[in-house]
């Protein structure tokens, strides 16, 4: 690439994440989310009445453009299953919007639709779940499980339905003599290509990986990645990757954005972002990724005390608490905003950019 490239590529990154942090809505984007919340009522008494509220997502910004990965990561209870739900409308947000740019319908606020748009809206936005165990249906065999979306939206049935199912199967590694068993019968890496083939049943724009490979053993893992990245590049497909495991995610993301009790604090492009991290969460994050070189004895960094309630959330930065290089009043006092400190690489901290933190090689 000239340098001439080089630099239209980033003016027009620059562009657009200003555009994002903003809330402005992108022309190219798949998927944009902007000051998205979901607070969970906290009730108590005879009468039930609202004591506080449980910030589980607290105005979050982020997009994805057509064909990206973008790798969602945090500790457990940091609100990043919850984002994944929100944008499947698996519940209604408090507030914020979620725009998605449906292939048929055009462009479409998740946050605002009625059940008829919905039903539209879901046959290209699919989701694949954590636990491949739970998430399939014990009584139904592979072709009802697999095929269930295509009967529901009157696509396909009788032997067309079972040969649109059977070639699933293939594209997801699966035998097509499998059809007429049930999930028991399959190990975990099995159940999750079966998940995966669901999902595809639609030919759906957008896919929430709600972290489909932390049930499933290290070499299984691998094969599924490797899998999920075949199928983007064949159907072209677009990712939304939830995960606590940074190892994974650097993997597969294009980008990455990392949340702490509800907020982002931290995005950027994957390879910036693992070599050069300016929050101090990323940086412990990153500490616990496991280096390949025996030579590599670094320590990984230990948070001190529990993450912060997001009902209860403290004063000042959320991360304060736990952070290593909390040393003023200034964070404890003043909430930092989500700021761009170099092109493309945003970041809620005061101090970003002035500290010297560590990143993965």
């Amino acid at each position: 690439m000239s340098q001439n490239d080089s630099e239209s590529v980033a003016e027009v990154e620059q562009t657009e994440t200003e555009q994002a942090e903003n809330g402005t809505r992108l022309h190219d984007a798949l998927l944009e989310v902007a000051d998205l919340r979901k607070w969970f009522p906290i009730q108590k008494g005879f009468f039930s009445r609202t004591v506080g509220q449980v910030k589980a997502v607290d105005g979050v910004n982020f997009y994805v453009r057509p064909g990206e990965t973008l790798g969602l990561v945090g500790e457990s209870g940091c609100g990043k299953t919850t984002t994944g739900r929100l944008i499947m409308h698996a519940f209604p947000p408090t507030a914020g919007d979620i725009w998605f740019d449906d292939q048929e319908l055009g462009p479409v606020n998740i946050a605002k639709v009625d059940n008829q748009q919905l039903k539209r809206l879901r046959r290209n936005m699919q989701m694949v779940f954590q636990d491949p165990y739970s998430s399939l249906n014990p009584r139904m065999n592979l072709l009802q499980n697999v095929g269930e979306p295509l009967l529901v939206n009157e696509i396909a049935k009788g032997q067309e339905l079972e040969d649109r199912v059977s070639e699933l199967l293939r594209v997801v590694g699966l035998r097509p003599e499998y059809l007429n068993r049930y999930p028991h019968a399959f190990s975990g890496g099995q159940r999750q290509r079966i998940g995966v083939a669901r999902a595809l049943a639609l030919n759906p724009q957008l896919i929430v990986l709600d972290e489909p490979v932390s049930a499933l053993d290290v070499s299984v893992q691998a094969q599924i990645l490797n899998l999920l990245q075949d199928l983007q590049e064949e159907f072209d497909l677009t990712y939304l990757f939830i995960a606590h495991d940074l190892s994974v995610v650097e993997h597969i993301s294009d980008r990455v954005a990392v949340m702490y009790v509800g907020m982002l604090v931290e995005s950027a492009r994957t390879e910036v972002l693992y070599q050069n991290p300016m929050h101090p969460y990323t940086e412990a994050l990153l500490s616990s990724v496991p280096k390949p070189d025996p030579r590599d004895r670094a320590e990984p960094i230990v948070l001190e005390g529990d993450v912060a309630d997001p009902a209860n959330p403290p004063s000042g930065c959320y991360f304060h608490p736990r952070c290593l290089y909390n040393d003023n009043d200034r964070c404890m006092e003043e909430t930092p905003e989500l700021r761009e400190v170099e092109q493309g690489h945003f970041v809620r901290c005061h101090y970003a950019g002035e500290l010297e933190l560590a990143g993965v090689g």
